[in-house]
């Protein structure tokens, strides 16, 4: 007697759901996520195998690189305190609007009496605003009064003593660099970091 064959029914399988779920993971991804803004000063640092990473609080960051300083500041009581104690120094003006302004913004790399101009742009501009760095020569050294008063800052607001490193491009003159660690030793800053990028250790 012969065999009845039976047609195999392969079925289908409905993907709706998958790409609902899909679609709502890439819609969440999107209204989360923010931007990167380029850093005012990119610099390429030097390669290192030491993995210690900064502390996210306490700390002043000095980016040096095409003969130009920039200074960051982390904390937003900090940074407004910072800029108070500048504004007293210098007899510069600035707003509460400023202010707070100033407490989100990264490094930057200006005279105190141009920094309104550049707390007054938006953020995206900043980087294209051409800024000369701080002034740190002989007559007119900026970048001392700045970690200066940070440390005063720090300490009023966190009680504690601010940690400072440095993040030198890789190409940049040593003489550049020394000058930047001269004024942290005048200041009996002895201690700081030096901001490098990952390497392999086979290299």
């Amino acid at each position: 007697m012969a065999k009845i064959k039976i047609k195999k029914n392969p079925g289908s399988t409905d993907m709706t759901a998958m790409c609902d779920v899909a679609f709502l993971l890439l819609t969440f991804f999107v209204m989360t996520s923010t931007a990167k803004i380029p850093e005012a000063l990119p610099v390429d640092t030097p390669s290192s195998t030491v993995q210690t990473k900064l502390p996210d609080s306490d700390l002043a960051t000095l980016t040096v690189g095409k003969g130009k300083v920039f200074f960051d500041l982390k904390g937003k009581e900090v940074r407004v305190r910072t800029l108070e104690l500048m504004a007293e120094k210098y007899n510069v003006e600035f707003s509460e609007a400023d202010k707070s302004t100033f407490s989100r913004m990264d490094d930057f790399g200006v005279s105190i009496a141009n920094l309104k101009q550049i707390i007054e742009m938006k953020a995206s501009d900043r980087n294209k605003a051409g800024q000369t760095g701080i002034p740190l020569d002989s007559l007119d050294n900026q970048l001392k009064e700045w970690i200066y008063n940070a440390r005063l800052a720090n300490i009023e607001v966190n009680d504690k003593e601010l940690q400072v490193a440095i993040k030198g491009d890789a190409k940049e003159e040593y003489n550049a660099i020394r000058k930047v660690m001269d004024l942290l030793q005048d200041q009996k800053i002895n201690s700081f970091s030096l901001v490098t990028g990952l390497r392999g250790k086979d290299f």
